[in-house]
């Protein structure tokens, strides 16, 4: 079994198609599907389900693509340590963010760490929280800034709390309780609300405490952004829930109620995958990340 094999494992996993990943590999598509026969046959399993249009792993072929995921992860861990201590500035660091960050200015501690070390390759990627969890896991990214995990979404993962502020309802201007400076999530039980999509952790966490106060809301619209929320809910077609510093920021206008009950707190962490040994730019970056929050 060779690297280069499990490397080409991992990038067809990830295009699930021959052409596109010989493309990016850089290869002819007969030498990667050679190499991936190759590696079925040392293996003595298929690990990938070839069709006319594209190709899916088995479920061997999955556990295959995870563990070389770790070994890369590990490797390139091993080359930044020893680059480091070659006196190399260089380097790489894949952060995930999570589309509602909050009052954590992520763009200003990727604008201090850029300042300071200028060679250091920077990757930003956003998805929801449970989707970067998995992304650790799974060594494609090296941190990420999340909301909150339920328990076995944490598996495997080290966090650190690093900024958190109040969630606020969100209504039209010319909604009744539009004047009211405090409402509680049951007071919005009637409401078409407008909620991120399914998997968002904000939107869990109105689930969880509307049916802890006894209703279930009625959501009329999802949207995976901040500014699309407040769009619809300026156009007099909902309400909705969203951290303080994205109701207060400028943008469409709605009116802002702080609400009473006392689960609804927005809170963002810093993640990693515990136990992995990470490179010197990986470290630095956490390391200003915990010094600036």
């Amino acid at each position: 079994m060779e690297l280069r094999q499990l490397r080409y494992l991992v990038t067809l996993a990830e295009e699930q198609h021959f052409t596109r990943a010989a493309k990016r590999l850089q290869i002819a598509q007969p030498g990667l599907s050679q190499q991936i026969r190759k590696l079925e046959d040392e293996l003595r399993t298929p690990l990938v389900n070839r069709t006319t249009r594209h190709v899916s792993l088995t479920d061997a072929g999955e556990r295959v693509a995870a563990r070389a995921r770790s070994i890369m992860g590990e490797l390139e861990a091993m080359q930044s340590e020893l680059d480091g201590l070659r006196g190399l500035r260089t380097g790489r660091v894949v952060a995930g963010v999570t589309p509602t960050p909050g009052p954590l200015g992520v763009a200003t501690l990727l604008g201090r760490f850029r300042a300071v070390n200028p060679e250091i390759d920077l990757v930003l990627r956003e998805g929801f929280s449970a989707s970067l969890a998995e992304a650790l896991r799974a060594d494609t990214i090296d941190c990420a800034f999340t909301t909150w995990l339920s328990r076995e979404q944490r598996r495997g993962l080290a966090s650190q709390e690093v900024a958190s502020e109040p969630l606020v309802a969100v209504l039209p201007h010319g909604h009744p309780m539009a004047h009211r400076e405090r409402l509680s999530l049951k007071d919005l039980a009637g409401e078409d609300f407008v909620l991120f999509s399914e998997g968002a952790t904000i939107r869990g966490l109105v689930h969880r405490t509307a049916e802890r106060l006894g209703f279930r809301p009625h959501v009329s619209f999802e949207a995976g952004e901040t500014s699309r929320i407040r769009s619809i809910v300026a156009e007099g077609l909902g309400v909705s829930v969203l951290p303080r510093s994205d109701a207060l920021t400028p943008g469409p206008p709605v009116a802002v109620a702080a609400l009473t009950d006392p689960d609804m707190v927005h809170r963002v962490f810093v993640v990693h995958r515990a136990g992995r040994r990470h490179g010197p730019a990986v470290r630095a970056f956490l390391e200003l990340v915990q010094e600036a929050t």
